[in-house]
């Protein structure tokens, strides 16, 4: 049987590629640094742990949970919405429950984008953008990151024919892969051009709560925001629960309603004890999360000035736990990442696996302890190029 036309024009997916040729090396007995896949090494709190525990007790929360959210978990979703950002969100009709914020961004183009619509995607970028769009039917239009734009996309840039054909301007700030931090006036930018093209702006805010010095920005905290936007949030940076698989969508009411209605027929909802310690940990956040920031904190202070020693070119990150670094040499990032793993036994992500201008750039992943990073330095301080 022949896979459909849609399915032939998506690559196969980043992070499979990369845990194939992980497995490789670890058939060889390598002693493999994983500084590829954003997959926190830190457990989930115990207290979140332990609600679930109690909640997997209850003989109620067994049977299929409610589609859109049980209404406890929306309103810890709002009441987040409300306390960290200061947005009032109506849990019953503007906020949606998430397999994961993957899934939703994954469904969202279903509900709203026709063949041949338009949605402007960034580049690097997380690649569920492009790939959802896609298998939607809809044609991803690409916006560089560039250096010398601190990573934002140039919105003056795109043709006044692509503005009047699009759906969706995907962003996501703080920024996977680069690091990189939206500005107020960029975000109330996109606001306006959506406005006058009559699109939506659909904001991963994935690691908003992953930041250093200073608090990045909700789409929600522009003025005008919720007559044209939506946002995506996920528990699994921000908790260390990436295996939980939980996450919300919030936003104007007719957005979410949509994503909605393409879940009621797609999913069965998450698991209600799953909603019941995502619930707690929304609530309980401020006291929940400094020590996890705490520790990547450290590790990119410790990698970055190892790295720097070394002379690799970079940003140093205001959120997120990635580090966006120039290839050094003549070598591609395809070329460089394979041999940073076979010569070193280091999984580092390239760069042009998040997009065309990804190209010369590779993506380390905060997601080991303080020593393996050092041992990690270590090998690369070894390396000929």
């Amino acid at each position: 049987m022949e896979l459909s036309e849609r399915l032939k024009k998506i690559p196969p997916y980043l992070f499979v590629e990369l845990d194939r040729l992980k497995s490789e090396k670890l058939k060889e007995g390598a002693d493999v640094i994983d500084l590829g896949v954003g997959d926190p090494d830190i457990p989930t709190p115990p207290e979140i742990v332990e609600v679930a525990k109690r909640a997997l007790e209850k003989a109620e929360n067994h049977r299929y949970p409610s589609n859109p959210g049980s209404l406890f978990y929306r309103k810890a979703c709002a009441d987040y919405m409300k306390r960290r950002f200061g947005v009032d969100f109506d849990q019953e009709g503007e906020v949606v429950a998430l397999i994961g914020s993957k899934e939703g961004i994954a469904h969202f183009p279903l509900a709203f984008v026709n063949t041949g619509d338009v949605v402007l995607c960034p580049d690097p970028a997380y690649p569920v953008y492009h790939l959802g769009t896609i298998l939607a039917g809809g044609m991803p239009y690409y916006m560089p990151l560039k250096w010398e734009n601190d990573f934002l996309p140039d919105l003056s840039k795109i043709p006044q024919e692509i503005l009047e054909r699009t759906k969706i301007l995907w962003i996501n700030y703080p920024n996977n892969p680069t690091g990189a931090m939206a500005s107020r006036e960029f975000l109330q930018e996109a606001i306006k051009l959506a406005k006058r093209y009559n699109f939506i702006v659909a904001h991963d805010a994935a690691y908003v709560e992953q930041y250093y010095e200073e608090r990045p920005l909700s789409i929600f905290e522009v003025d005008g925001a919720k007559e044209v936007a939506i946002e995506f949030h996920s528990l699994s940076k921000t908790f260390c629960m990436t295996g939980w698989r939980i996450g919300f969508a919030a936003g104007k009411r007719e957005l979410v309603q949509g994503l909605a209605k393409v879940k009621s027929n797609m999913d069965s909802g998450v698991f209600t004890v799953i909603q019941e310690a995502g619930a707690y940990a929304l609530s309980n956040l401020e006291s929940l999360v400094p020590p996890l920031r705490k520790v990547f904190q450290e590790r990119r202070d410790l990698l970055s000035q190892e790295l720097s020693n070394l002379g690799y070119q970079f940003r140093k990150p205001l959120a997120t736990f990635y580090l966006w670094v120039k290839v050094p040499g003549d070598l591609s990032s395809g070329e460089f990442c394979k041999r940073v793993l076979q010569e070193l036994a280091i999984v580092i992500t390239p760069g042009n696996g998040f997009g065309e201008s990804g190209e010369g750039y590779f993506r380390i992943a905060l997601t080991v302890g303080e020593e393996r990073l050092k041992e990690a330095v270590k090998r690369l301080s070894t390396l000929r190029l």
